[in-house]
């Protein structure tokens, strides 16, 4: 059988098999540590330029100490400095968390608001982590473009855009709402895993017979069969 011809085939059957290899919501496939969506925003944030696992040995203490927004808003600098300079960038974040928790208290009675046009108001959030918490936290769509979706939606054929906005527009148009933010993070598990930047595994990747940039020699490149 002949591997899907069309984006919105590739986009299809790239969610079916990624789904086999990665099963779960968005929310059990997050990587980060997080009990509400306080929590994911925070860590959300501090994960710009981080790995998820410096992020989740960080968090614990960072949750300890200001447990609230409100608690966060009234963090002496220094001190949040402190706990959170293994992330990197360390004085950028903490003026995103020191106004993103001011901003939550103030206007949004120290609840994490939901809408997208709500959380870009926030210091520090942008509509990546804002699709983040509405498809992590709240089980809303919400497709987060970071390198790795970007890159694998490119290779696959899915668009030919570089702009985060308008590849986040390309795949939602393919894809069921419900399915967005499961396949962002599963694309960033497969990117991570498999498609690398530098030297893809073409050989060991379970969407080669369709992808239209894989390099693999032709008796390789067939279809699988569908389950």
């Amino acid at each position: 059988m002949a591997g899907p011809r069309t984006p919105t085939g590739r986009a299809l059957e790239t969610l079916r098999r990624l789904g086999e290899r990665f099963p779960g919501s968005a929310t059990e496939l997050c990587a980060l540590r997080h009990e509400n969506p306080f929590q994911l925003l925070v860590a959300t944030i501090l994960s710009a330029q981080c790995t998820d696992e410096r992020v989740n040995a960080v968090v614990p203490a960072v949750f300890a100490a200001y447990p609230t927004p409100a608690a966060l808003a009234g963090a002496e600098r220094a001190e949040l400095e402190a706990l959170i300079r293994p992330t990197g960038f360390f004085r950028a974040k903490t003026r995103s968390l020191l106004g993103m928790g001011a901003a939550v208290t103030e206007r949004f009675d120290g609840e994490i608001p939901s809408a997208l046009a709500d959380l870009t108001t926030l210091p520090g959030v942008g509509r990546k982590t804002a699709n983040v918490i509405r498809s992590v936290a709240f089980g809303l769509p919400g497709l987060p473009v970071d390198t790795h979706v970007g890159r694998l939606a490119r290779r696959l054929g899915l668009t030919t855009e570089t702009d985060p906005v308008k590849v986040e527009r390309d795949l939602c148009s393919y894809l069921p709402a419900r399915e967005w933010g499961a396949m962002s993070l599963r694309l960033i598990l497969h990117g991570r895993a498999t498609c690398l930047a530098r030297r893809p595994r073409c050989e060991e990747c379970l969407l080669a017979d369709f992808c239209p940039s894989a390099v693999l020699p032709a008796a390789a490149k067939r279809p699988r069969k569908s389950a």
